[in-house]
């Protein structure tokens, strides 16, 4: 059975985080994103990216939860250097 996770980061510069993000991954996985969603093959399982005016939103997907802490730390670490101006510590998570 396939498990999920969404977490939320609030900030007015989500879409450019998420093309960041989407743009960084796209050297190593399958990605597909414009400036308001993306999907990133993760190697535990998806992640769907969306971004609005207020958050960006990552719901991850993997079929076990070593593969859903794995899939957080990769978009945590990543947003993290991406959002330090912001004083990001990783994503709000909730299960799903």
């Amino acid at each position: 059975m396939t498990m999920t996770q969404t977490g939320t980061f609030r900030t007015p510069n989500a879409s450019r985080y998420l093309q960041q993000l989407c743009k960084h991954f796209e050297h190593k996985i399958a990605v597909d994103y414009d400036d308001r969603k993306g999907k990133a093959a993760l190697p535990s399982g998806e992640a769907t990216l969306a971004a609005s005016d207020e958050a960006l939103t990552v719901t991850v997907s993997a079929e076990d939860d070593p593969g859903l802490e794995r899939a957080r730390f990769i978009v945590d670490d990543h947003l993290k250097r991406f959002a330090f101006r912001e004083d990001c510590q990783g994503m709000d998570w909730r299960a799903d």
